[in-house]
């Protein structure tokens, strides 16, 4: 990407940044949400089917995962948003680099997501959770689970686009939780039908949250799953980035 491209993506990122200080209340929903569904596994759900050792072990560094996969909706909304205000039009008719927009949306989405995952690994500390590896696998495991949300932003983005109005993308998230709630995220694939474990078993969320839970050093934890956690997120980003890049481009023809 051209000096001029990054120059473009950053004065998006900023404007995405002043809007936190005029909507306060949405980005603590955002850090909020992923708490209360922390809590409520742990505590009111929890059980651990299939689960060795301790379920907080097992079920923090998926909520991990898990949630770099929902609150999508704040990203969809502002893009949808900016399309039918005509905000998307005016920028594009100003000496801009083409998708500088949705990169500073992106940029500011994972500012949010690297603080929301912060608050989230305080919560679990406090529940209990500890990570037991090493400096640099700690420092893996926040990569993997970032390269992760990269990838889904990028798929709601599309999404986004595709849907066009603000009303449409509650129909359009909805897509997005199978992703979510079909992985090992909160209970071990051996408590579930063979059919459902091995679709379990390849989902892209399963890898990372395996991946962390191997990082983090979580008692039973599977090796081996690093490889996957890095290779999904990178072939969906190759599929998805292109075709929003593209999209955009054609949204005034």
């Amino acid at each position: 990407m051209s000096t001029y491209a990054l120059s473009d993506s950053w004065v998006m990122t900023r404007r995405e940044l002043a809007h936190w200080a005029r909507q306060p209340v949405q980005v603590l929903f955002g850090l909020v949400f992923p708490v209360m569904l922390l809590l409520m596994f742990s505590y009111l759900i929890g059980g651990g089917r299939g689960v060795e050792g301790d379920y907080v072990d097992f079920l923090v560094p998926g909520m991990f995962a898990l949630t770099m996969a929902f609150g999508l909706e704040g990203t969809m909304l502002a893009v949808t948003q900016d399309l039918n205000k005509g905000v998307i039009d005016r920028f594009r008719s100003m000496p801009m680099a083409n998708g500088a927009v949705l990169v500073g949306r992106s940029v500011a989405d994972m500012l949010q997501s690297a603080l929301g995952l912060l608050v989230l690994m305080g919560v679990g500390y406090a529940l209990g959770w500890r990570a037991h590896g090493t400096l640099g696998a700690f420092l893996g495991a926040v990569g993997l689970l970032l390269l992760l949300r990269f990838a889904m932003l990028w798929i709601g983005i599309l999404l986004a686009m595709v849907a066009g109005k603000p009303e449409m993308v509650q129909a359009v998230q909805i897509l997005v939780w199978p992703v979510g709630f079909l992985s090992n995220a909160i209970a071990a694939p051996e408590s579930m039908p063979d059919w459902l474990a091995t679709f379990v078993a390849w989902n892209p969320l399963s890898q990372t949250a395996t991946a962390v839970r191997d990082l983090f050093g979580s008692p039973g934890a599977e090796p081996g799953h690093v490889w996957a956690a890095v290779a999904w997120p990178l072939a969906l980003l190759a599929v998805f980035f292109p075709l929003a890049v593209r999209r955009f481009a054609a949204l005034s023809k």
